[in-house]
């Protein structure tokens, strides 16, 4: 595996970051829960992800909206990425770690980058008939948090 680098640099000293290697969600549910949560102090982003999990807010889907059903409140297209939620809250409490273990207050920072990166595309092939095979690939999304004292 390729090295993967931040794309934004932060202060050692203020912020801690996290980063999850390719994760096998989708990417276009983990940029639109990214772009939800930015800027975000991290409790009000961890209970977003947990209402998510457990369906009781539902994402706002920005750009990638073909389709997509309303939502009550106040959005227009939105849905429930249950299984990308789980994972960037993984991601999120990764980083929290990494800031009580550099002594910081992981209740007093806030979201201050959080992107996604394309993965690695995990080759797969599903027989057919008469011999032939259809492409069955799997999509790895990587996602990067940095988090910054108030």
């Amino acid at each position: 595996m390729a090295k993967v680098k931040y794309s934004r640099e932060s202060n050692p000293g203020t912020s801690s970051r996290a980063m999850g290697y390719e994760l096998h969600i989708s990417p276009k549910h983990s940029r639109e829960i990214c772009s939800k949560i930015k800027k975000m102090r991290t409790s009000a982003a961890k209970q977003y992800l947990e209402d998510v999990i457990s369906l009781k807010k539902a994402v706002p889907f920005k750009r990638y909206n073909g389709g997509v059903g309303h939502r009550r409140g106040r959005m227009a297209a939105g849905r429930y990425p249950v299984r990308a939620a789980s994972e960037i809250l993984a991601v999120l409490i990764n980083a929290e770690n990494s800031a009580e273990d550099k002594g910081l207050e992981p209740d007093r920072m806030r979201i201050a980058h959080i992107a996604t990166k394309k993965g690695r595309t995990i080759r797969g092939i599903m027989p057919r008939a008469m011999g032939r095979a259809t492409a069955k690939n799997t999509e790895t999304v990587t996602v990067e948090i940095i988090l910054e004292e108030l």
